[in-house]
């Protein structure tokens, strides 16, 4: 599906999506409990379908409410638990790092396969940790067949690769008899995701104790199901709209846990760091816009704000430096050529570094046409920054939104915005 935006600034109010980083993690304790978890997430992507559609495949029964569209009722997969499941993760990267420890755990000869990126994104350095720990491979990449019952026992991951590695072993690990240890091996990026882990587990009564060189796990541990649990709106979906905010007219989001210990939070705090101008209550955050100058940025907390970030640099005045965003080449698409191809077709100056890139902002950019390289933030990021430019915006592969944000563009006409389907 190809989009024709005709440039307008966005302005009013909207509720955030339901954050799919918390839906995995609640999904998957609710599956691993031993008494049925009822669920608000408030609306469906594809990436949590993958999850629903390999849990229910292990054994799961995930049923929506007949009270409630919003509620699904998750009954865990011990009582209807396969030998030799098929995991389609589609083209979830959370899916498939989350799960494979975990239907090592409890499957004998799970069948995992995926979509387009996703066979060719890393999961060789958890896949070596596995190996070692009594799972076998049937090839190097997706699709394979596991063999053998996960083990426990001392685990070492680099941290700089994927937090998806820890977060998908601490899933897995209570469940295993003997106690665990995972020892990060350099400096850890994207923590924030791995405390949304831990955050979830706790509520679910599993313990993960941190040390100063990683997590420490006990084994036998049982997942206690809390009954009820509410998905928290999505920070990451939100920074497209609150960005909106910062660089047209003035933008509200409800929704929004302030507590939310989700990395993408940070959006706020680089928003006014750029010079945006922010409110916030417990109902709803307000950004205005404001005198914007270039800043200084490391992406390693927060990759996945960063191609929207990209497009805040092309309002402001002067230089954005962006550092340590090498894992962006890793995502559905290499989105560091992704967004420098995006800024570049609109008429923006940007480079390319050895680990990031250089944007030379100066308020405005011209409009044209830009692939959205398969990717949902790529094309979300491209929409927002038709609020900069002259002329229309033409974005090829608008449908991309479906993996994380299905009524983006919806929601993006609620505000005002004006678009075509061609």
């Amino acid at each position: 599906m190809d989009i024709r935006i005709h440039p307008s600034p966005l302005s009013g109010t909207v509720s955030a999506v339901p954050s799919k980083s918390d839906a995995h993690r609640l999904l998957i304790c609710a599956a691993l409990s031993h008494e049925p978890t009822s669920i608000f997430i408030g609306g469906l992507n594809e990436d949590i379908l993958a999850t629903m559609g390999c849990l229910r495949n292990m054994g799961a029964m995930i049923e929506k409410s007949p009270d409630d569209e919003n509620i699904w009722m998750v009954s865990p997969v011990w009582d209807c638990i396969q030998d030799s499941p098929v995991l389609n993760c589609l083209e979830s990267g959370s899916t498939l790092r989350f799960l494979l420890p975990v239907v090592a755990s409890i499957c004998k000869t799970p069948l995992l396969t995926g979509a387009g990126r996703l066979p060719d994104r890393p999961i060789f350095p958890l896949q070596e940790q596995m190996e070692a720990h009594g799972c076998g491979f049937s090839a190097p990449k997706l699709p394979f067949t596991l063999q053998g019952i996960l083990k426990s026992g001392l685990y070492e991951l680099r941290g700089d690769i994927s937090s998806q590695f820890f977060s998908g072993l601490l899933f897995a690990l209570p469940l295993l008899d003997g106690d665990s240890e995972i020892r990060i091996l350099s400096s850890l990026e994207s923590s924030a995701y791995i405390d949304m882990t831990v955050n979830a587990l706790s509520k679910f009564g599993i313990r993960i104790d941190r040390f100063s060189g990683g997590y420490r796990i006990c084994g036998g541990q049982l997942y206690q199901s809390p009954g009820f649990v509410r998905t928290e709106g999505d920070w990451s979906g939100a920074s497209f709209f609150l960005t909106a905010g910062a660089i047209g007219k003035p933008v509200s989001l409800t929704g929004l846990s302030l507590k939310s210990v989700q990395p993408d939070r940070s959006i706020i705090s680089l928003l006014q760091r750029f010079g945006a101008e922010v409110q916030m209550t417990h109902e709803k955050i307000d950004v205005f816009p404001g005198t914007f100058n270039g800043i200084d940025m490391d992406a390693s907390e927060y990759p996945d704000i960063i191609p929207i970030l990209a497009i805040v640099a092309c309002r402001a005045n002067g230089e954005t430096i962006i550092r340590n965003a090498l894992r962006l080449k890793l995502k559905e698409s290499d989105r560091l050529t992704a967004i420098s191809d995006c800024i570049t077709q609109l008429g923006g100056k940007v480079r390319l570094t050895s680990d990031g890139m250089v944007i030379a902002g100066n308020g405005c950019l011209n409009g044209g046409e830009v692939d959205g390289f398969f990717d949902h933030r790529i094309v979300m990021s491209a929409a927002i920054a038709s609020i900069l430019c002259k002329t229309q915006v033409i974005i090829h592969g608008a449908e991309a939104v479906r993996k994380s944000y299905p009524n983006f563009f919806a929601d993006f006409r609620k505000l005002g915005g004006k678009y075509d389907v061609l």
